[in-house]
């Protein structure tokens, strides 16, 4: 997705001042980076009385004022690296200001996002001189359903060489994502949410590939409005992305840890785990995005269907529909999706990507679906994770023309507060945010990248 023009920048609005290098007691902490993720619950969306829905903490100066207060005091405090906020409230001018005045004067460069339609929120990032130097910034607006955006920066680190052990010509940089995704209101937003993420990584690789950044890091951070069993959390970890926290604490893709932590407690009471960073590294192997997107889209259509309590052989009959051969026609496709909700809909799927999915579905492309490429494409289609091909590394071939050295990162640390959601429960004592805010620490590691480990690139 292209930014228009006046939504392309070089540099941010609000500089901090230069100063001298960090002095030589600063290096081990420089040796690392941290990244804050935390959505502040903008005082036009923070209810203050569950009888008066219409009673909001914007009302209320003295109210948002403080807690944002102690916000921006706890950020501070941490001095974390890199910092991705959601649920900015850029329609206050005394509120962006409060917050782009107390970064920059700790040496931030900070970038704000209002959402599409003046919706009054967005996002803010921003990012430690110390640590970084400023190389790009995009800003993605989505104009979808939901107003939703994002935020892309691509950094160089300014790190120390000896933290990563690297040669001095090894590259240094990062890209960071910043979004806050739509809230999953029914099952038929599923395709909405999968949409943004799409598009999101749609930039990224077209980014990467047009500046020729296949060995660069990718962090995405931020709000993404559901949970490790979630279709966005598969098709980003079909991505060859990973979730820090989990990778900190040692948790896996399985449905035992998918409930450890929680992150927010939402308004109808529900308490989830659904603020992230992730974490790709350039050695990371990757399936083509539109396979990804695919096995995405196919798994939303078999969860559609199954919430008509279909099997395996009642959804085929059910997308046949009245046809009189066993076999399901690109017409009867349509109407199905369209019964469950999935087309027909200013957030549902277009008719380039509806015809996409036929397409894969025909696997022989004699213009019909029979009931085995059902099974296969769309019954029992998964956001697998895409497979290292060991065997090339033995290959004589291997560290000469195609590898290179550069810089990814590995997890040290990750921490959620309040630190009671680390064990699944919500503090009803919390008040800063309906959020926990998410940090983790990264180390600077050398690897071997080669152009054909990231398909596309």
């Amino acid at each position: 997705m292209e930014p228009s023009p006046g939504h392309r920048r070089e540099m941010m609005l609000r500089v901090p001042q230069a100063t001298a290098s960090p002095p030589s007691s600063m290096a081990d902490e420089l040796c690392h980076i941290s990244c804050t993720t935390f959505n502040i619950l903008a005082p036009i969306y923070k209810r203050l009385d569950k009888q008066n829905q219409s009673l909001r903490e914007s009302d209320f100066r003295a109210f948002w004022l403080s807690r944002n207060q102690m916000i921006l005091e706890w950020l501070l405090m941490e001095r974390t690296s890199i910092i991705c906020l959601q649920e900015f409230w850029t329609g206050n001018e005394e509120l962006v200001h409060m917050y782009e005045d107390k970064l920059c004067d700790a040496g931030y460069f900070t970038f704000q996002l209002a959402r599409t339609n003046n919706r009054g929120d967005g996002l803010l990032m921003a990012v430690h001189k110390d640590y970084f130097r400023i190389l790009n910034y995009r800003e993605l607006l989505f104009n979808d359903f939901g107003d939703r955006v994002a935020q892309l920066l691509h950094v160089q680190l300014t790190i120390p060489s000896s933290c990563s052990n690297r040669k001095n010509d090894t590259r240094q940089e990062l890209l960071i994502v910043n979004t806050h995704l739509l809230f999953p209101h029914n099952s038929s937003l599923s395709i909405a949410r999968l949409h943004q993420v799409y598009k999101i990584l749609q930039y990224v690789e077209t980014y990467q590939r047009e500046n020729k950044l296949g060995g660069v890091p990718v962090v995405l951070s931020g709000d993404w409005n559901g949970s490790k069993r979630g279709r966005v959390y598969k098709f980003l970890r079909s991505q060859g992305f990973a979730s820090s926290y989990d990778i900190a604490h040692k948790y896996t893709d399985s449905d035992d840890d998918a409930h450890r932590w929680v992150s927010h407690r939402n308004h109808r009471g529900n308490i989830c785990g659904v603020d992230f960073i992730w974490l790709r590294n350039p050695n990371e192997p990757t399936k083509p995005l539109k396979t990804s997107w695919a096995e995405a889209a196919f798994g939303i259509i078999k969860c559609q269907l199954q919430k008509g309590s279909l099997n395996d052989s009642d959804a085929f009959a059910f997308l046949k529909a009245d046809n009189p051969g066993d076999f399901i026609t690109y017409s009867s496709f349509c109407e199905g999706l369209r019964q469950v909700h999935l087309i027909g809909l200013p957030y549902g799927l277009s008719y380039q990507e509806t015809k996409d999915l036929w397409n894969q579905a025909d696997i022989d492309g004699n213009g019909i679906i029979d009931y085995e490429e059902f099974k296969k494409r769309i019954w029992n289609s998964s956001c697998r994770l895409a497979q290292r091909d060991d065997n090339y590394a033995e290959s004589p071939e291997y560290g000469k023309e195609l590898a290179e050295e550069v810089v990814g990162f590995k997890v040290k640390d990750a921490v959620l507060f309040p630190r009671e959601v680390e064990r699944g429960m919500w503090p009803e004592n919390y008040s800063l945010s309906d959020h926990a805010r998410l940090t983790v620490i990264f180390s600077p590691v050398r690897m071997q990248f080669r152009t054909e480990e990231r398909v596309g690139l």
